[in-house]
């Protein structure tokens, strides 16, 4: 048993100064590269790395609200005939926990755009299906800014799109990179450790 302690901590101290058990390292894309990036690419990101790229989305949602929506922004909404920038959310916020009155809103997904939404239940969408997290997530943020719709709201999957959620003409349009990182906030995704 002695003889295999010295090669252990040899390990250990070795794995220390490779930062093996230090703080993991911070994925070196932004927040906006995130979502132009292949949503399935950010599974291979750590949960920490989504995590801060979903916050800062949410700093940035807060800082835009309300601005004149010409300039590239992330969360576009028409409102009273104009293009702005939607009401921000908090870091904090779960978007995959969905509000009882957004219940009421009719949502379609059936992929006008050529997109369709995949069902197969993904680790990293907390169990998920896309199509299930973009429904969850369309609730929530439908509810959260405010929107009321009569008809039935298109909800239509755009990856590659420089914004993270648009709500135009009653289509709301997801980037589903963004589900990606939503899901990385929450208590189903957030263990101990990552906080």
């Amino acid at each position: 048993m002695r003889r295999w302690v010295p090669g252990l901590l040899l390990s250990v101290v070795v794995l220390t100064a490779c930062g093996g058990t230090g703080a993991p390292a911070r994925s070196s894309l932004s927040a906006r590269q995130a979502l132009t990036s292949s949503p399935e690419a950010l599974e291979f990101e750590s949960a920490t790395t989504r995590l801060e790229l979903f916050r800062e989305l949410a700093r940035l949602s807060e800082q835009e609200e309300g601005q004149d929506a010409q300039a590239l922004v992330l969360f576009p909404i028409s409102h009273r005939g104009e293009l702005v920038a939607a009401p921000g959310f908090g870091a904090r916020m779960d978007l995959l926990q969905a509000p009882d009155a957004g219940g009421v809103l009719q949502l379609t997904f059936d992929g006008r755009t050529g997109e369709r939404w995949p069902e197969d239940r993904r680790d990293s969408l907390q169990g998920l299906s896309e199509r299930e997290a973009a429904e969850l997530v369309a609730r929530t943020l439908l509810m959260h800014w405010g929107i009321e719709q009569t008809g039935p709201v298109q909800v239509d999957r755009v990856s590659g799109a420089p914004y993270a959620v648009a709500y135009v003409d009653g289509i709301l349009r997801i980037n589903p990179a963004f589900l990606y990182l939503a899901a990385a906030s929450g208590p189903a995704s957030t263990p101990a450790n990552v906080q």
